[in-house]
């Protein structure tokens, strides 16, 4: 009964084309054009929501399986919140979840110290187009609010601390607690990565390739890389990402081999398709959520948002940087050596953190360019320098300190004179030989220097200024870091 209607109906579809073909094999062909628009439109439906089903899924049944962590208990006054979404991202020891077989050979050795080796606030803009990556070093200066310390339950008044010794002391709720007092910036959520989870993504990812143009080389951690292309395996990448041992820069120079990996992590995870495959998406997406700890509010619905917003990434799309340092060796009655922050440029760049602004906005086009640059293997900014004056020049030792502060050494700002003034003739740079490398790229900024090897110096280069000082040579390292806060574009640190 239903088929007479149907059949006049086909005939008014027919009349645009008669003079095209003989009508009986127009008949044969018309009908075909909706059946197949219908299976393409209905096979493309089912793809995006298989994939999109498979993802929820994923997210889904990982999200009842996340040990889950409640780091922002019966905190007050907080920072007022700003745009787009901060991060604290913290990756801890977690080696007693290695087998023994990865710990002997990636040099895993000695117990877990139940602390944070990397704090990162991760940025992500309001309009999910950027991504802004900040390394807080772990030994930097800080102060830690009242509190009771999680391991023996005394009650602790505000007291200075390392940064990384707030988790040992009050775990994920002390350290967010201290990040936020440090950097006034509103944590909306909290990651914790530990060694196992690190090494698993990597080798989900199918290793990420890692560039360099120096050897790196750690007897701590067994890092061994000659100068050209590398691709890492988890365990690996976890020997790169750990060692700060290569100079005398330590935990600085591990801080930006951390944000290169991560460029290259983003690389490889755009430029593969993992965001954009569902079944790449379930398995990366196990290997990371498996193993970390996260606020109870990082659900479901945030994981993809976020995982939708960071399809359209590139490494262009990220931005690195450091919190400006103002003091190295900064030392404070029974805590030790830290390192204490910028105050001015730290400030500065945490508010452009809360009002959702690039750190690395566009040079204007007036600006001068600087004064070419010799390129060395380590840069200034993670060479700690302590100058003295050898001559009976007053006032020389302050010149060469704020010379060589110019172009990104890390003097101590404090000069002093040798016993004997006016017996050096020739500016003489001490170092321990450990630190050569460092060594030689602080020599290339003091024309005509002389290199002298002093065993059991430590990290800390001398710079003795003599007769024959004119002045200080600008130079840089590969690192493109350039502005105030030492801002690196994920494009420029990764492999070209």
């Amino acid at each position: 009964m239903s088929r007479p209607p149907r059949q006049p109906a086909r005939t008014p579809r027919q009349r645009p084309r008669p003079q095209a073909q003989p009508p009986s094999r127009a008949r044969r062909r018309q009908p075909a054009k909706p059946r197949w628009a219908m299976r393409v439109a209905t096979s493309l439906s089912m793809v995006v929501l298989a994939a999109a089903g498979i993802g929820h899924a994923v997210v889904t049944g990982l999200d009842t399986g996340i040990s889950r962590v409640d780091p922002f208990r019966d905190m007050k006054n907080r920072p007022s919140a700003g745009d787009g979404m901060n991060i604290l991202l913290v990756g801890t020891d977690g080696r007693d979840k290695i087998s023994e077989a990865q710990r002997t050979k990636y040099q895993l050795g000695g117990a877990p110290c139940h602390c944070t080796d990397t704090i990162m606030i991760v940025h992500i803009s309001a309009d999910r187009s950027r991504a802004s990556i900040v390394s807080l070093p772990r030994d930097s200066y800080a102060e830690a609010p009242a509190h009771t310390d999680q391991n023996s339950g005394e009650k602790h008044r505000t007291h200075p601390i390392k940064l990384n010794s707030a988790y040992a002391e009050g775990g994920p709720n002390l350290t967010v607690r201290t990040v936020e007092h440090m950097t006034k910036v509103k944590i909306d959520h909290y990651l914790e990565v530990d060694f196992t989870s690190f090494m698993k993504t990597v080798d989900v990812l199918g290793g990420v390739e890692i560039c360099t143009t120096s050897p790196l080389k750690d007897s701590y951690t067994g890092l061994d890389l000659q100068p050209g292309r590398h691709q890492l395996n988890g365990g690996e990448a976890l020997q790169y990402v750990r060692s700060r041992h290569i100079d005398g820069a330590a935990d600085l120079s591990r801080m930006q081999r951390q944000q290169r990996f991560m460029a290259a992590v983003i690389a490889k995870a755009t430029s593969s398709g993992v965001l954009l495959n569902p079944v790449k998406f379930r398995d990366v997406t196990q290997s990371v959520l498996g193993s970390v700890r996260a606020d109870r509010s990082f659900g479901t619905d945030e994981m993809l948002a976020l995982g939708r917003a960071m399809r359209n990434f590139t490494p262009a799309s990220s931005e690195f940087a450091s919190v400006p340092i103002g003091k190295m060796g900064y030392a404070v009655p029974e805590i030790g050596s830290t390192i204490k922050w910028d105050e001015k440029k730290s400030k500065k760049l945490f508010q452009a953190l809360r009002d959702d602004k690039p750190l690395s906005p566009q040079q204007p086009r007036t600006a001068k360019p600087k004064p070419k640059a010799l390129a060395v293997d380590v840069a200034p900014q993670q060479i700690r320098v302590q100058v003295e004056n050898g001559t009976k020049t007053e006032g020389l030792g302050l010149t060469v300190d704020k010379a060589l502060r110019g172009t990104g050494f890390r003097t101590t700002g404090a000069p002093v004179s040798v016993k004997k003034p006016g017996s050096v003739p020739q500016t003489v740079v001490a170092y321990d030989p450990r630190w050569d490398r460092s060594a030689k790229s602080l020599a290339a900024a003091l024309p005509g220097c002389r290199l002298k090897p002093v065993n059991g110096q430590g990290s800390l280069l001398k710079v003795i200024a003599g007769a024959d000082y004119k002045g200080v040579q600008r130079v840089q390292a590969e690192d493109p870091y350039q502005g105030e806060f030492g801002v690196a574009k994920g494009d420029e640190v990764v492999c070209n």
